[in-house]
């Protein structure tokens, strides 16, 4: 009998720890699913951000024949879109044998980007891609041109002549790509390139638009332009939204 009760007593003894840990395994499970969706909550910057060409701006001390500067603003109203914009002016020489022109004028450009770039934790850099509608008053000066003279006998027919063509303007579209890095807070270096679609120019009788600022220069044969640039942007965070971002431990 004595040796009967010893086997029930070992039963129940094995049953209450086979219980124990199987609840503590359980336990454990628990508290690895629990981590699983743990998440850190940060602040997302949404505001201005404001800056300015660094290439039109340098090139005002390199090229005699330029002048010019562009202000550019953008404002982020979901996680990834923004809308954007540029102001400028612009004014140019262009010499070549046959012709001597210049031309002065402003711009405004206005769309927007998408950021296709997955940030880390905390970070706001931007790859982005664009679309632009630009819009450009602006006057062109024919100071000379030149007669084709085919025989080298007779001395080169300059014509001086000083006429210029006021109240003009041009229409085009614009698709951009380009990076924006922040190197400090708030404060962007970026590099983008731009290719343009003329979609409407003021005409001219017997002379053309050589150059539409905004736009960069025109040709006959084609309605296509290009461009690019190098940005300095700084953000004025405005509001910020909380974000929660899942962590597996």
């Amino acid at each position: 009998m004595k040796i009967k009760m010893n086997r029930i007593f070992l039963f129940f003894i094995s049953c209450f720890f086979c219980c124990s840990s199987l609840i503590a395994q359980q336990e454990q499970e628990q508290e690895q699913e629990t981590k699983k969706r743990d998440s850190i909550f940060y602040k997302e910057r949404y505001g201005l951000m404001l800056g300015t060409d660094l290439y039109k701006l340098s090139r005002n001390f390199y090229d005699d024949d330029y002048t010019g500067f562009e202000i550019n603003g953008d404002f982020r109203f979901t996680k990834k879109l923004w809308f954007s914009g540029e102001i400028g002016f612009e004014e140019t020489s262009f010499e070549e044998v046959y012709i001597d022109n210049s031309t002065s004028g402003s711009y405004i450009k206005l769309g927007g980007i998408y950021n296709f770039y997955d940030n880390w934790l905390g970070m706001d850099n931007i790859l982005f891609g664009g679309f632009r509608v630009g819009f450009s008053t602006f006057s062109q000066d024919l100071n000379s041109y030149r007669i084709t003279v085919r025989d080298n006998y007779f001395e080169p027919d300059i014509r001086e002549i000083s006429r210029s063509f006021s109240n003009l303007n041009a229409v085009w579209t614009e698709f951009q790509g380009g990076i924006r890095v922040e190197v400090l807070k708030n404060l962007f270096l970026g590099a983008h390139v731009q290719l343009k679609v003329m979609v409407s120019q003021s005409e001219l009788s017997n002379f053309e638009n050589l150059y539409v600022p905004g736009f960069n220069r025109t040709y006959t044969d084609s309605r296509i332009g290009a461009g690019f640039g190098y940005s300095i942007r700084y953000l004025i965070p405005i509001f910020s939204k909380q974000r929660a971002q899942a962590v597996d431990y």
